[in-house]
């Protein structure tokens, strides 16, 4: 499956900047948690995956079929007693969720940051919330795509390195105090579940190589090495910026296992489980089943998310079907 560059190809990279500015922050589900002390809490916390959103012909909005309601559905089918106070919002990264800063998200949480408002719940409901789940740090790297508006008069847009470089920085140094501070808040015997993440920028394999002009053809520019991704640059090989298309995954996945493992150490290091939606969405398999089949990595991004959709894609965010393999990857962790 191939397809050429062109203004709709565009859009694999302009969602990076827009689908996560989905609109509006989560309330709770729609339960009356008021009823009584004896309710127990679900807690989630995180990013636009926590929410839902998905793609629609108004833009990217908040639904009830992201993997955090796909859980509590099952959670509530076991204990009725258990109420879902579902927190979230779309664009949070890993300094907002910490600091605040996206005026929506602080809207929503009165002012402060969504840690500062999940520490509140789990201290007014102190031995009432069985279960926490978190997503956070997709979104650090979403403004690392630059040259967009360019695209519609024959450019192409580019990764800055620099900016992937400080997303992983970012995760590395704040991750372990988002950690800290929700273990503290939650106490010992409350279970948090954290997540990794999938590579939804492995769509890039459908595009194909920028051809060089007829005088740079014995030029190699960085990461124009075919469409082999393991042919592409590796994370710290390249400083700048390096081309949006097909020889970008391999540098796309280098980049998501670095964020990925240092996730789990983080969140290791203060009793916190984590769900491998790295795994589960098959990250690292580049293998081809059968001739004329994708990347069993690609496949599962065209089966569980929108990047590969025609008409409501490329987006981002899962689908029902994505948000329903990362609800079961929590559940089996479940207590």
């Amino acid at each position: 499956m191939r397809i050429r560059w062109n203004v709709r190809c565009a859009a694999l990279v302009a969602v990076a900047a827009t689908a996560v500015a989905a609109a509006g922050c989560a309330g709770g589900d729609g339960e009356d948690v008021s009823a009584g002390a004896q309710e127990r809490y679900y807690l989630s916390l995180g990013d636009s995956l926590t929410v839902g959103v998905q793609p629609g012909e108004g833009g990217p909005a908040e639904t009830s079929d992201g993997y955090t309601d796909i859980l509590y559905r099952t959670l509530y089918d076991a204990d009725s007693t258990l109420r879902h106070e579902r927190s979230g919002c779309g664009g949070e990264d890993t300094t907002t969720f910490l600091e605040g800063g996206i005026p929506r998200c602080d809207e929503r949480y009165g002012g402060r940051s969504q840690l500062e408002a999940a520490e509140e719940f789990l201290a007014d409901h102190r031995g009432r919330v069985d279960l926490v789940t978190v997503a956070i740090g997709g979104n650090n790297f979403t403004r690392c795509v630059v040259g967009i508006e360019n695209v519609e008069n024959g450019g192409r847009p580019v990764v800055d390195t620099g900016c992937v470089d400080d997303g992983l920085e970012r995760i590395e140094t704040e991750v372990p105090v988002i950690a800290s501070r929700l273990r503290a808040a939650a106490g010992p015997d409350t279970q948090v579940i954290a997540m990794t993440y999938y590579n939804p920028f492995l769509a890039a394999l459908l595009l194909e190589p920028e051809e060089p002009a007829e005088d740079e053809e014995d030029e190699e520019a960085p990461g124009d090495a075919g469409a082999d991704p393991e042919a592409g640059p590796g994370l710290g090989e390249v400083e700048g910026e390096i081309p949006f298309d097909a020889t970008f995954a391999g540098y796309a996945t280098e980049v998501l296992q670095a964020m990925n493992e240092s996730l789990r150490e983080s969140y290791a290091a203060e009793d916190i489980e984590v769900a491998d939606v790295e795994a589960a969405f098959d990250s690292a398999d580049f293998d081809v089943p059968e001739e004329g089949a994708m990347p069993t990595n690609l496949q599962a991004i065209c089966d569980y998310t929108w990047m590969c959709d025609p008409e409501l894609g490329p987006d981002i965010h899962t689908n029902k079907a994505g948000a329903t393999v990362i609800a079961e990857e929590f559940a089996t962790l479940v207590r």
